[in-house]
């Protein structure tokens, strides 16, 4: 990387243009493309000096490298079916989707038969030798059954209706111009991210809203935001669904307790052997099922940033993908934050300045210098990490499409108003409301790091 010079101009040294240089961002040129993604020349020589100190990647992590490869493919097809075609307001039920289903079906009809035959055996086997055979298919049954998941206050600072009735009025409305209905709980935490997830049998949907994602974007992004994570319960996403999303908890689950056990005495030589073969056929179910049920959720993430728009408007739901670019920098410079206070021994101090000063610097303090960097991002380094992304094939995850295609996809239509609006004295309530749990956050970011 070249030596930047911070606030002045500089001649590309591939093609000569002047290129702007700013010293707190990668220096590159608009005009050729010179150094727009130095992180992803690293990242390629160290997956090549990897493959030559270990000959390959080890299988878990060749399984995910395809995964995204597959993914990345499968929202590159999408995004031109969308934009050529249109997409009707549910995703499509095809054969893969219908195969998908029913191995769910069977996967949990392994256990079931499991539990049936358990059953069987302590019924008719009572006092006899079945009866301890039928203790362990029930036991498999109950270790293997379909898991939904169920609250968890470890998961970030929980927030009733009475703690934040405009948050929760802010949701209701959004979930309402996106046709579904709102959620039971909504948690805070330090993820730079934003989920809904169905709990537990009833289905009560809990909002988990990442602090360092929701502090930078603005009033409109995060009704985006919000459209968007609401949007999948309205467009038919087959993972949201109980029977999928069951069968590939409880195979991951399988997967768990078929793993060989590392550095194993004589012995456990010996279960190693014997699971091996359960270890290749669930894995291969795994990926079999995660292939079929890829391209919906694909687009079910295409359809969810239409709700987005449609919420929050297209403009704003563009420029959460742009945020969405710059999560690295959100972590790069909290990480910076934690290091600072720890070299400085600013924890200390501020436990010596008693719990009210604590609370202010560590509520307000943080979040306020992120928010102030995130915006000071000039627009050439979004231009960036657009163009890195794209070459990189940037996404969220291995279920989401490449980042720079679901923002083109928003920006090919006829653009959305919004549908919610939020106004700076709404967004400021909201943010009294988050006072307590911002702090508690920032404390917990500054105390355990970002890991």
């Amino acid at each position: 990387m070249p030596t930047v010079v911070g606030g002045t101009t500089q001649p590309c040294p591939e093609c000569g243009a002047r290129i702007h240089a700013d010293d707190r961002f990668t220096v590159w040129c608009a005009a050729c493309d010179w150094n727009v993604d130095p992180k992803g020349h690293q990242q390629e020589r160290e997956k090549e000096e990897e493959r030559g100190r270990r000959g390959k990647r080890a299988g878990r992590d060749r399984l995910e490298e395809a995964r995204r490869a597959l993914a990345r493919r499968y929202g590159e097809r999408l995004h031109t079916e969308m934009a050529q075609e249109g997409a009707g307001p549910r995703a499509r039920w095809d054969g893969a989707t219908t195969l998908g289903y029913a191995i769910a079906l069977a996967v949990h009809g392994v256990t079931a038969a499991l539990l049936a035959a358990g059953v069987f055996c302590l019924v008719w086997g009572w006092g006899g030798g079945l009866v301890l055979l039928g203790a362990v298919l029930l036991a498999m049954a109950v270790a293997l059954r379909p898991r939904l998941p169920g609250p968890s206050d470890d998961d970030g600072t929980v927030l009733r209706r009475a703690d934040a009735p405009e948050l929760y009025a802010l949701v209701d409305e959004v979930a309402r111009a996106v046709g579904t209905r709102g959620v039971d709980r909504i948690t805070v935490g330090k993820e730079i991210n934003a989920s809904v997830v169905s709990q537990g049998v009833r289905g009560r949907r809990a909002l988990s809203l990442g602090l360092p994602l929701w502090e930078v974007l603005s009033p409109q992004q995060r009704v985006a935001l919000l459209g968007h994570e609401l949007g999948h319960y309205g467009n038919g996403d087959t993972r949201r669904g109980v029977v999928v999303a069951t069968a590939l908890r409880s195979l991951t689950v399988w997967r768990y307790y078929f793993t060989p056990i590392a550095r194993p005495t004589v012995g456990e030589m010996l279960v190693n052997a014997v699971c091996a073969v359960p270890l290749l056929l669930v894995q291969g179910v795994l990926s079999l099922l995660d292939h079929l049920t890829l391209r919906a959720t694909q687009r079910g993430e295409y359809l969810a940033d239409r709700e987005a728009a449609r919420a929050g408007s297209t403009e704003a739901a563009a420029a959460l993908m742009d945020q969405l670019l710059m999560t690295e920098s959100i972590d790069v410079f909290l990480r910076r934050e934690v290091s600072n206070a720890a070299l400085t021994g600013a924890r200390s101090a501020r436990r010596a300045a008693g719990a009210s000063a604590d609370t202010q610097d560590a509520g307000g303090g943080l979040w306020t210098r992120l928010a102030a960097h995130i915006a000071s991002v000039p627009e050439h380094e979004y231009e960036r990490q657009r163009r890195a992304g794209a070459r990189r094939g940037h996404s969220v995850d291995a279920t989401h499409p490449p980042t720079h295609l679901r923002r083109a996809c928003l920006l090919a239509g006829p653009p959305s108003r919004a549908a919610v609006l939020l106004d700076d004295d709404r967004s400021g309530r909201i943010t009294a409301e988050l006072a307590g749990a911002r702090a508690e956050v920032a404390r917990r970011i500054v105390r355990d790091g970002m890991g």
